[in-house]
């Protein structure tokens, strides 16, 4: 069954075009993604979103390389929509308090999924507070309808999903949180990684974890309140 937008809420396709290609370019630039790789969109309203096409470089999007798409995969253009369209529809589909979704391969979030590194040993009390636990969804073949399939439960009550060998997926009220949230894994995957290489990996006590997911309940509180 289709998730329906909270409270109705809906982006004027110009705001949605800016955003994307601002967000493509950040992703580009940080080295998130390269040449042709990734996929950006945003929901239009309850039956649109506005999605990346295929086959072209995120960092140089014009609003010609952005497709208005139902949600039962019908298009306003000839052009063809991006190969993981299913993937954002699966996110969509489960969540009804979300408007963008981002795919994209930054390097070393890949490269510790690779090595079997998991970001849920509990170092990074910035990580627990904002994102809590960071899912791998089992290996799918890039762009096939199991890619989708394996993230549809995970999605549900996960903003960052990794992609068995295949990089991760976010989602967010707006594009620039969905974005934040990639960039807070790949930095997290980054400290990990040059900690790992300079020592032991301290973990925090039990005592310690149990202090910072109390904190992380008065933030989210905090921002429930606002």
């Amino acid at each position: 069954m289709m998730a329906k937008l909270q409270q109705n809420k809906s982006l004027s396709r110009s705001d949605a075009e800016r955003a994307i290609i601002e967000t493509g370019k950040l992703l580009y630039d940080k080295g998130y993604i390269v040449a042709t790789d990734g996929n950006l969109s945003v929901r239009l309203d309850d039956d649109h979103i506005l999605i990346t096409v295929s086959g072209v470089c995120k960092g140089r999007l014009t609003k010609s390389d952005l497709i208005k798409c139902s949600m039962e995969g019908s298009s306003e253009s000839n052009k063809p929509v991006s190969s993981e369209f299913a993937l954002h529809l699966a996110a969509y589909t489960k969540r009804a308090d979300i408007t963008s979704v981002i795919h994209a391969h930054p390097p070393y979030t890949l490269a510790l999924n690779l090595a079997g590194i998991t970001l849920n040993k509990p170092v990074l009390p910035e990580i627990i507070m904002s994102l809590g636990e960071i899912p791998t969804a089992p290996f799918a073949p890039p762009s096939s309808p199991e890619t989708a399939a394996e993230i549809s439960e995970s999605i549900k009550t996960h903003d960052a999903v990794i992609l068995d060998r295949h990089g991760i997926i976010t989602v967010g009220k707006n594009i620039e949180e969905a974005f934040f949230k990639i960039e807070r894994v790949e930095f997290a995957s980054k400290v990990i990684h040059l900690a790992i290489q300079s020592g032991e990996l301290r973990e925090l006590s039990e005592e310690q974890l149990e202090a910072v997911k109390e904190a992380a309940g008065r933030y989210k509180s905090r921002l429930v309140d606002k």
